[in-house]
């Protein structure tokens, strides 16, 4: 029985049937694919001669493995063109949507579904992806799945999931200047715990998020799965419906009007019951900083690296390892870092309005000589309509490399990787070991903003300064 969240409501609305193990057997409405986890699901299909149920509820698009500075076929990489050809051949063969380079719908999965309004309130959405949570940004329950559970999407549009927790998360207060959504989600990430979320799902609420744009709700949900949350969501409002009216997917003439009925009735009820709240004030949040190698290990720019002693118990083996990987050291501040590379892009952060933030920073500014700065933009339409805003000349001519869309540093997977043990100020979501793909390459999380002034000054500087 629904206990009146909207998380509980779309769960129950798409419960198919409860299986002998106690999971639900949940139907998918909106499946994305893309080229790094789908080869092997579709060889899974073959093998076991099935079909694909519902293809036009599955849409395809290549974004990991894709070179950004040069896209011409065949790659370089002979497994990056190895990838996407299997893509192409098996959209051909199950009759699926690709939108491959040059269609100008390519770019990132969680960018694209958002922006042609594929991603609408109510919806149960999957894709091969950690941070396919960033689609909860319109009020939908989004999951990122593994390889095997892609075939089961493909073959049956459903899922075998156990049903969470919810635990609300309500941010009160106006930001203040120079703080984003990423600090927002930094910043609870850093209170809760990288593991503060295993169970639940995340409903975030309250003045503050009402306040957001649509773009920002996406990076706080986006990292939801950082801190151990199996999605996030916020409820759909007004601010939904605006981005969504008009777009190629959305309902249109009188079904619109129908569709923000239903969708309104989606949202958590005034007396919905959850079993966790949490309550955050907005002046407490400060530019954020990651100093180690969890999201979870950041600071305000303006705070030292945390000494052994001041952390609890349980966070001190990680961080001990976190000082000896980064070579930082704790009592000191993290502000004048320097940096060697500079990455404006991914699914957290590579849409727009994020572009335009950081533009905003450059503006008339040189990028330090010391730093390779570059932006990805998150999809080919947000690279057009940047470029329409002239953009890409303001982040040129302060020295930064403008490129193609995809996912770039965010994970390596592709041409764009740190050297040796260069440090990187990064928008993206993880600052793991080796993620920006050099085994001793250091990662340091923050805004778009905050890396924007980050390689205008070679260093983590506060982006407060430069506005």
């Amino acid at each position: 029985m629904s206990r009146g969240t909207l998380f509980d409501k779309v769960w129950d609305l798409h419960t198919v049937g409860t299986l002998p193990s106690g999971q639900t057997q949940l139907f998918i409405g909106l499946h994305l694919i893309h080229e790094v986890t789908s080869p092997q699901a579709f060889a899974m299909l073959r093998e076991r001669g099935l079909a694909v149920m519902f293809p036009e509820r599955t849409l395809a698009t290549v974004d990991h493995i894709v070179p950004t500075e040069s896209q011409a076929r065949p790659f370089v990489d002979v497994l990056a063109e190895e990838m996407i050809t299997a893509l192409e051949q098996n959209c051909r063969e199950y009759g699926i949507q690709f939108y491959n380079i040059g269609s100008g719908n390519q770019g990132i999965v969680h960018v694209i579904a958002p922006e042609q309004g594929l991603t609408q309130p109510g919806m149960t959405i999957a894709c091969g992806d950690s941070h396919t949570s960033t689609h909860g940004a319109f009020g939908a329950i989004a999951f990122g799945i593994g390889t095997s559970q892609v075939r089961d999407v493909l073959a049956s549009q459903t899922l075998s999931l156990s049903k969470l927790k919810v635990r609300r998360i309500e941010v009160n207060g106006e930001l203040s200047p120079g703080v984003y959504a990423k600090d927002v989600t930094l910043h609870i990430i850093r209170q809760l715990g990288v593991k503060g979320g295993v169970g639940y799902a995340y409903e975030y609420a309250g003045s503050t998020i009402e306040a957001m744009s649509i773009e920002e709700r996406m990076t706080l949900c986006n990292m939801s799965i950082e801190g151990g949350a199996r999605c996030g969501y916020v409820n759909p409002d007004s601010v939904t419906y605006d981005y969504l009216k008009g777009r190629e997917f959305a309902p249109k003439a009188e079904r619109w009007d129908e569709a923000v009925a239903w969708w309104e009735s989606l949202r958590s009820d005034a007396d919905a019951a959850y079993d966790d709240v949490i309550v955050i004030d907005a002046a407490d949040i400060a530019p954020t900083v990651t100093w180690g190698i969890t999201p979870g290990q950041g600071i305000g720019v303006n705070e030292h690296i945390p000494t052994v002693e001041e952390l609890p118990e349980g966070d001190r083996a990680i961080a001990t390892e976190a000082y000896q990987y980064m070579n930082l050291q704790p009592g000191t501040a993290i502000q004048g870092t320097p940096v060697d590379v500079c990455f404006i892009g991914s699914c957290t952060n590579g849409r727009l309005s994020d572009l335009r933030e950081a533009a905003k920073v450059v503006q008339g500014k040189k990028a330090a000589a010391t730093v390779k700065a570059f932006v990805v933009p998150g999809s080919e339409r947000v690279k057009q309509a940047a470029e329409a805003e002239g953009l890409d000349t303001i982040f040129e001519a302060a020295g930064f490399e403008w490129r193609e869309a995809g996912c770039s540093m965010c994970l390596a997977m592709n041409p764009d990787k740190l050297q040796g043990n260069q440090i990187s100020a990064s928008s993206s979501n993880r600052n793991f070991k080796g993620r920006q793909g050099s085994s001793s390459g250091r990662t340091l999380l923050m805004s778009p903003a905050m890396v924007a002034a980050a390689a205008i000054a070679g260093q983590v500087t506060d982006v407060r300064k430069l506005l």
